[in-house]
């Protein structure tokens, strides 16, 4: 029986996969570890995008920045160049009707590097320099796009469009995790800030054979800073295999 396959993305991106993931004989098994919400006042958003007309560009940091833009947003202004780090933001855009043939969409050339310090070094920044640039992002993040960009001359403003948190160990989830560790798994990990979250819970539940376990869990990652991340935290079996879910798919078929 091949190994279950844990998916650890925000619950309301995990579907699809685990569909993709059951589709290869695999078993697929929800288990996110960052909870994403809805801020309760949305008119710094609103007003931010209301004046995304005078961008030259609006860079979404994330698939959840982009779901919650899209929120307010009723048609793309299609002079205004679109910034993603990744394959799963792509297609994000995809479910809103915008794609490569109906704007300008750029994003880092490195798939394996779907970050904000690969994407500083696809942009032409010096054709930036002196425009406007909004950057839609989580309640807290990184700084270094924004950095970047102001250091390079662009005149940035940013925008908080969601709020990410990490689960509480509840006893059901320490059950969980428990039987989880009891046998060896394919960990899909899309985030740094959830593998970190997962070590996290891990120690809380202060048994050391356990913790031992799950650094001995294979990982399949898309990024090169998680892989970093990982082995920062003892976890050294892992797949890096580049952004979208097409290239964690066969990541998890040469695993067959």
């Amino acid at each position: 029986m091949p190994d279950p396959v844990i998916i650890t993305r925000p619950l309301a991106q995990a579907g699809a996969l685990a569909e993709q993931v059951r589709a290869l004989g695999r078993e697929a098994v929800l288990l996110p570890l960052l909870d994403i919400s809805a801020l309760e006042d949305q008119g710094p958003l609103k007003a931010a995008l209301a004046g995304m007309h005078d961008c030259a560009m609006v860079a979404f940091v994330s698939p959840n920045a982009i779901d919650a833009a899209f929120a307010h947003i009723t048609v793309w202004p299609t002079w205004v160049t679109l910034a993603v780090l990744g394959e799963g933001s792509r297609a994000a855009l995809e479910r809103h009707g915008i794609n490569s043939n109906t704007a300008t969409i750029v994003s880092p050339r490195d798939p394996t590097r779907s970050d904000s310090e690969n994407l500083l070094e696809t942009l032409d920044l010096a054709a930036l320099a002196g425009q406007k640039v909004l950057i839609v992002r989580g309640e807290s993040g990184r700084e270094l796009m924004a950095d970047g960009l102001r250091a390079a001359g662009v005149i940035v403003a940013t925008v908080p469009a969601y709020r990410r948190s990490v689960p509480v160990l509840t006893e059901a989830l320490a059950q969980q995790l428990r039987t989880l560790l009891q046998g060896d798994n394919d960990w899909i990990i899309t985030s740094s800030e959830a593998l970190r979250a997962l070590v996290a819970l891990v120690a809380q539940l202060d048994d050391p054979a356990l913790v031992e376990k799950m650094q001995q869990q294979h990982l399949i990652v898309p990024h090169a800073r998680i892989a970093e991340t990982a082995s920062g935290l003892g976890l050294t079996s892992l797949t890096l295999c580049g952004s979208g879910d097409e290239r964690l798919l066969a990541a998890l078929q040469s695993r067959a």
